[in-house]
């Protein structure tokens, strides 16, 4: 089976990987939530645009994005479809019982704009650090621990799983089963997912044994070094200005009435 691992380029030298881990996540994360809550289609273009010239300048291969952009991006369509339908305003066009409206298509395309813009940034700081880096610098922000190692397990395991289905189903379909909706189908995937279960209970046992013989203390392990630079202050600090000035600009307040 293919790992979709998504730190696969963080070895990779680029003004993005040599960000310390924390100012990364900081600035990152700055700039997710001005996106997320942009105001105005102009604006969320601007941390599109943004998001796309981080994204060069951390040289992750522009189809290793784009493979981890599609399925999130799944879920981002539909809207894109149905909110030109279900908002109403002024009609823009209309066939039959379908009505298309200009404010429908305008929150549409501004839902559109603001999730891709964040899913790019998601995936470009988490593509230019290893996970277990970026689970460091989340313990050193005082996330609980019990939270961080969930993360890590859920992280390092899933696809030990999904070996493990694909494993006992190939198993299944060599066997002559095919799956069909009626009594016995159902009831051979409720036994499917049963043995899956105790095969993952049975696993998750003696990793943590194993773990445990290795001197496991439920604390996240990294050997990666911290280190803030001026050069990761001031980037921080210019897309903190960046971000605030943006939202500023084009929240359209009146300025005049205020300064009266």
């Amino acid at each position: 089976m293919h790992y979709p691992d998504i730190d696969r380029y963080a070895d990779l030298d680029s003004p993005v990987h040599r960000l310390e881990p924390r100012v990364k996540i900081i600035s990152f994360g700055i700039l997710i939530v001005f996106a997320v809550f942009a105001v105005s289609i102009p604006s969320a273009l601007v941390f599109l645009a943004l998001s796309v010239v981080i994204l060069l300048a951390s040289r992750l291969p522009v189809r290793f994005i784009l493979h981890r952009m599609k399925a999130i991006c799944v879920f981002v369509i539909p809207i894109l479809v149905l909110m030109p339908l279900t908002v109403p305003g002024t009609p823009l066009f209309s066939a039959g019982p379908l009505c298309v409206s200009e404010e429908g298509l305008s929150f549409a395309l501004l839902v559109t704009i603001r999730s891709v813009a964040a899913i790019l940034l998601v995936v470009t700081m988490l593509g230019t650090q290893r996970f277990d880096t970026t689970l460091k610098a989340l313990s050193m922000f005082r996330l609980p621990g019990i939270i961080v190692q969930m993360l890590l397990f859920t992280y390092r395991y899933i696809y030990v799983m999904i070996d493990e289905f694909l494993s006992i189903w190939s198993s299944m379909r060599a066997k002559g089963y095919k799956f069909r909706l009626n009594r016995f189908g159902l009831t051979m995937i409720g036994n499917l997912i049963g043995m899956l279960l105790i095969k993952s209970y049975e696993r998750a046992e003696r990793v943590y044994q194993s773990m445990i013989a290795k001197g496991y203390t439920g604390k996240p392990m990294s050997f990666s070094s911290f280190r803030i630079t001026a050069t990761d202050c001031l980037f921080c600090a210019v897309v903190a200005i960046f971000a605030i000035g943006i939202q500023v600009y084009c929240m359209e307040i009146p300025w005049e009435e205020l300064l009266r």
